[in-house]
């Protein structure tokens, strides 16, 4: 079994560049916010929005961005449930919109075997541009994963909240809102309402107990 969460939002309990943004002043962090809630809903052409949004904090010192990325709050019951899916041998696998600045730490912090995303790019240590390899339809990212770990939809899972994550719903026969926008809310299998992971834990042995070897 193989599932596949969304970063922000999901396995971190924050949204990186509004953070980044508070150190250049509230005004900037609006724009910010503004801009990622936009993409968020899919109001907007989300590279597009990516790129916007990086532009808009350039300069930024790459200490303070290190600092702030390991310093965002990991989602309450993250590592909880990531623990109990490996105690099963099953598969993490994240695909982020974000930065490797923030999913890096996660591999070794949440026993995830891949993480895909995108690479703020800095020079002479201020933050420049980005390089998007994750684009608005996150299965491309991951498609070559599950085709050469010759997975079925049947074997896959998506844990996602936001309007870009939408198209990774192909990839799965079990689809989690974890505190959604409205359109994953109308598309997902199973919507969690609280901020906390953990909750996933008993649907998943209830719905995938011939996978966890448990007895109902």
């Amino acid at each position: 079994m193989l599932v596949i969460f969304d970063v922000e939002g999901v396995l971190l309990n924050a949204e990186y560049l509004p953070v980044l943004a508070k150190l250049m002043g509230p005004k900037k962090e609006k724009e910010i916010w503004d801009i990622t809630m936009k993409g968020i809903n899919g109001e907007i052409n989300w590279e597009e929005g990516l790129r916007e949004r990086v532009h808009a904090l350039r300069g930024i010192d790459y200490t303070r961005a290190y600092d702030i990325a390991q310093s965002l709050e990991i989602m309450p019951g993250a590592k909880q449930l990531c623990s109990f899916l490996k105690k099963y041998g099953w598969e993490l696998v994240a695909v982020s919109g974000g930065f490797t600045i923030i999913t890096d730490r996660l591999l070794k912090e949440l026993y995830l075997d891949k993480i895909f995303s995108n690479e703020l790019v800095f020079k002479d240590n201020k933050l420049d541009d980005v390089i998007v390899s994750v684009t608005s339809d996150k299965s491309l990212s991951v498609k070559s994963y599950i085709e050469e770990k010759s997975l079925t939809k049947d074997e896959i899972i998506v844990v996602v909240d936001g309007a870009n994550d939408l198209k990774l719903f192909d990839l799965s026969s079990f689809t989690v809102g974890f505190c959604p926008v409205d359109i994953i809310r109308k598309r997902a299998d199973v919507i969690i309402e609280r901020k906390n992971l953990s909750d996933l834990i008993p649907i998943f042995m209830e719905r995938f107990s011939d996978k966890l070897n448990i007895q109902k």
